[in-house]
């Protein structure tokens, strides 16, 4: 089987053939760096984290592209609140971006690409524009002739007449030097002691929108396999990308679109004004902060193209969840030694094993998420069944090779959707009581409980619990213990 996925262009689901076998290239859309990242960029970069990853394990080779949208409006107002420059704004919150994106597990793209660094490519593509008659330059601004692309509207569905007029994006001001009201900024003219750059059409900065077909084209050529990003793009801004690079190189800019759903907060759309806007670090770094994984392991269980509705209710859920996995992602780190797991053997995935046979499934139906993680959770509370009655026991009732291929389809379907657990995820490993001391505690148990000072003794096995330590209470007054 082939992968599927979801065509925005098509409306309709699709075998991916991407144009040279065995490859995929890929650009998504990225942040304009003005602030830090929020929810919604989470839900986007963690979705097509996901998708790159499982092409790469479906054996495509991936290259991925995203860009950072450096000059902007709202960069501009930005640096003005805080009396320092575009440049200096920019660079604070292209490096959050990474450090937010990097604990959430998501891997660097193989290229970043900016629209201050590609001033040029994007000059050289208005001006192919201007010269095919798709643009006009009017009072040092640039405009695109939307009415002129017979195309327009194909990818949102929408239609000229039905529009409102004006609905152009980021573009603010200079309606009155518009041929057409549905007309929007390619160019715009310098203002006073905003940054600029020469062109043919005087001094000034690009719109938004030829920003990214500028930065496809210079990066991955005329046409490529994906484009994603957000669902608020596919109208005006992927819309005008495709307008402005298909009328200057006559072919299409991509094979497939892609879009993510949208994030609410307790049924409503988050934004500033509901006072309902929530950034990662603030999600991550609160006294009751989710863990980095639990929130993608939430995402994860949603479909990619629907919203996803964030609630104390869903965040406890995602904790709960991810603690389940933990336990079956940490199971080899807890008990290999126990069941004599030998660290030099080397596994190999059963690909024809049912576990892999129905996460492929669903991960080659549109990157179905929720079924995927359905399989994981079947092998992680297996595997945490197993993990109690070595504790519990002292053995599995399952022969110790099935175990460990088990857990070896588990850690690698897992890193698939970018969900991993590390050692200061595992209690059992981190810095603890010694054995003596353990022992004296065990003894003071005994102790309170022949005192009936049962809250002492509840007290003393929570402590030991929450730093890894199982008690086990056996006939004629035995405590056994494991780590």
């Amino acid at each position: 089987m082939s992968v599927v996925l979801y065509n925005t262009l098509s409306r309709r689901k699709e075998p991916f053939q991407p144009l040279e076998a065995g490859t995929a290239k890929i650009y998504c859309c990225g942040v304009t760096v003005y602030d830090y990242c929020h929810l919604g960029h989470a839900r986007c970069y963690v979705v097509w984290d996901t998708v790159r990853r499982y092409l790469q394990w479906r054996g495509y080779d991936v290259h991925y592209v995203q860009n950072f949208t450096d000059i902007d409006d709202k960069i501009l107002n930005r640096a003005r609140q805080e009396g320092t420059t575009m440049e200096a704004v920019s660079k604070r919150f292209i490096q959050a971006y990474h450090e937010d994106m990097a604990r959430l597990n998501i891997l660097e793209a193989d290229e970043y690409t900016y629209a201050t660094h590609t001033i040029d490519g994007i000059k050289r593509l208005i001006g192919e524009l201007e010269n095919k008659g798709y643009a006009y330059a009017t009072g040092g601004d640039v405009y695109y002739k939307v009415r002129k692309f017979d195309g327009y509207g194909k990818l949102s569905g929408r239609k000229l007449d039905d529009m409102q007029a004006g609905a152009s994006g980021r573009v603010a001001g200079g309606e009155s030097k518009k041929q057409d009201p549905f007309d929007f900024a390619l160019w715009k003219g310098a203002k006073p002691e905003e940054p600029s750059w020469e062109s043919p059409w005087g001094p000034g900065r690009p719109g938004w929108h030829i920003e990214c077909s500028a930065m496809v084209r210079d990066r991955m050529g005329d046409t490529i396999d994906i484009h994603m990003g957000g669902g608020d793009l596919t109208f005006p801004h992927h819309e005008n990308e495709i307008a402005q690079s298909e009328a200057a190189t006559g072919h299409p800019l991509s094979q497939y679109w892609m879009h993510n759903g949208m994030v609410n907060v307790n049924g409503e759309k988050m934004s500033k004004s509901l006072g309902n806007f929530t950034t990662i670090r603030q999600l991550l770094d609160s006294d009751d902060g989710l863990h980095p994984m639990a929130l993608r392991l939430f995402l994860c269980q949603a479909q990619y193209r629907k919203p996803v509705d964030f609630t104390a209710d869903a965040i406890a859920s995602a904790t709960k969840s991810w603690q389940t996995l933990k336990d079956g992602l940490l199971f080899g780190a807890n008990h290999g030694s126990q069941l004599h797991w030998a660290e030099t053997n080397t596994l190999e995935l059963d690909y024809e094993s049912n576990a892999i046979q129905r996460f492929q499934a669903a991960m080659d139906d549109d990157f179905n998420t929720p079924e995927a993680v359905a399989v994981l959770f079947e092998l992680a509370k297996e595997l945490r069944r197993q993990g109690n009655l070595l504790i519990h026991e002292g053995k599995a009732d399952a022969d110790s090779d099935s175990l460990r291929q088990q857990w070896h389809t588990l850690v690698c379907l897992a890193q698939v959707l970018g969900i991993e657990a590390t050692p200061e995820d595992n209690p059992i490993e981190q810095d603890g009581p010694s054995d003596e001391e353990i022992a004296n505690l065990i003894e003071q148990r005994l102790a309170a409980k022949k005192a009936k000072d049962f809250a002492l003794a509840d007290k003393i096995r929570n402590d030991l619990t929450a730093q890894g330590i199982t008690l086990i209470d056996k006939p004629g007054g035995v405590t056994e213990w494991h780590r």
